[in-house]
């Protein structure tokens, strides 16, 4: 491995692995740590999707919110908090990772986010890892449970392909990535509060360091059918 990709391996402010929450994290989702890295990816990406569940509201954005181990411990977060989980865990297993930044158009949103969000664009945060020599993006966001209430189809990673553009199973098409912010070896906090704060205000608390409390993406499920 090259300096620059053992460097990739070390945790960092956000990506803290070594924390207890963390690992206790990897326990239980990897049944051996020593095993091929690609299939510990792939365990660990369906943990993170499906384990952490996506939600918006009231979730933390200060330095300790988006950490990884503050996901760990709470099981749930959104884009931002489970793309930091995601990256910190595969690193914990000696696999390099980054993480990325974009503008979506995220069509699992309830009329309510929507609202807060200020239209369908979100930037939107997700984890590159390097396996068998190349990077490959992973997006382990959208759990099972509030893909089925949206009528979508979770988003799959097999370790060898980008897991990007997430798909519907009604109608067609999938999530469009309108801009590519590019890739970063820790969460670059100051980048992505200045992105929150400019492009989405509506979103955040009174004090800016949390999102708008309040119900639930899964509850609001039902306003969108």
């Amino acid at each position: 491995m090259t300096d620059h990709l053992e460097r990739l391996t070390r945790p960092t402010e956000f990506l803290d692995y070594e924390t207890d929450a963390v690992q206790a994290f990897i326990d239980h989702a990897v049944k051996d740590r020593a095993a091929d890295r690609t299939a510990n990816a792939v365990e660990l990406y369906h943990a993170v999707r499906d384990d952490v569940f996506y939600e918006v509201y009231g979730a933390p954005l200060s330095r300790e919110g988006l950490r990884a181990s503050t996901t760990a411990t709470s099981k749930e977060g959104f884009c931002l908090h489970k793309s930091a989980l995601y990256a910190a865990c595969v690193r914990a297993l000696g696999i390099p990772s980054r993480l990325v930044y974009g503008d979506v158009r995220n069509h699992l949103a309830s009329p309510r986010l929507l609202k807060h969000i200020g239209g369908d664009v979100f930037f939107h945060g997700l984890t590159q890892v390097h396996l068998n020599g190349r990077w490959i993006k992973a997006t382990p966001v959208f759990n099972k449970v509030l893909c089925k209430l949206y009528g979508m189809e979770a988003l799959e990673f097999d370790g060898v392909s980008d897991s990007l553009y997430h798909p519907f199973s009604e109608g067609g098409g999938s999530m469009e990535f309108l801009t590519d912010h590019g890739s970063f070896d820790d969460v670059p906090y100051d980048f992505v509060m200045s992105h929150m704060r400019s492009k989405h205000p509506g979103f955040l608390d009174a004090d800016g360091t949390g999102t708008v409390r309040g119900g639930s993406l899964a509850d609001e499920s039902a306003l969108t059918r």
